[in-house]
Order: C-alpha cells, then sequence, then structure tokens
C-alpha cells in the first residue's frame, strides 16, 4: 500500500521539470527527495525497493567516471535523490550512487524516462 502525499500542487508529467524514471510498470517522478506516483488525482509516496538490480551493499571499488570523484553527494550536491530501500541514493546518469564513508557505493541503473 503506497502512502499519499498529501496537499500536492506540483502536477507531474513529461516536461514537468523533474526527473523521471520507470519503476514497477509505471513511470515515478523525483522530486524534493520523494519519488512520486501520479495515480489518478492522487500522488503516490513510492521507494525503488532493494533487489538484484539495486542491490544495496558495498561497493568500495565503485570508479564512476561521470562526476569528479572528490564530488560528495548530499543535499544540495545537484543529483536528484532517490528513496532506495531504507536509505536515500542519488541519482547519476542513469544508475543509483550511495555515498558511503569515503566512496560511493553503485546500487544499480534505473531507467529513466
Amino acid at each position: 500500500m503506497a502512502l499519499e502525499h498529501k496537499d500536492h500542487a506540483h502536477k507531474h508529467g513529461p516536461n514537468c521539470g523533474h526527473a523521471a524514471i520507470k519503476h514497477d510498470g509505471h513511470v515515478d517522478y523525483l522530486h524534493d527527495g520523494h519519488l512520486h506516483h501520479v495515480n489518478g488525482d492522487k500522488v503516490e509516496e513510492h521507494v525503488l525497493g532493494v533487489s538484484a538490480a539495486n542491490p544495496a551493499q558495498c561497493t568500495p571499488n565503485h570508479n564512476c567516471g561521470e562526476h569528479d570523484q572528490q564530488h560528495k553527494h548530499g543535499p544540495n550536491c545537484g543529483h536528484p535523490a532517490v528513496p532506495h530501500g531504507d536509505h536515500v541514493d542519488y541519482l547519476v546518469g542513469k544508475h543509483l550512487h550511495h555515498p558511503h564513508g569515503e566512496h560511493c557505493d553503485d546500487h544499480g541503473g534505473v531507467e529513466t524516462a
């Protein structure tokens, strides 16, 4: 059962300005650290599940060429936050980064919409 995001005035859709990812057969929008799914006249809060495609383990040897290795993920880092399991990852290109100590873990790819 998804939680409803109450009093959500913004209308999500193509070209709304938020990154969109395909998730469980539909499209969700990354908005202020939330994964929003439009379901009729409601906006639901979704979380990307931990799976074989999107694991949650430590990958200390992950070397991402998509940003400077000195870059630190967190609020206001410039990458959209993605709720993933019981934590938050950051969308870099088409894959998830999770800040972990002095490195970032690769938590798998996502399909953008």
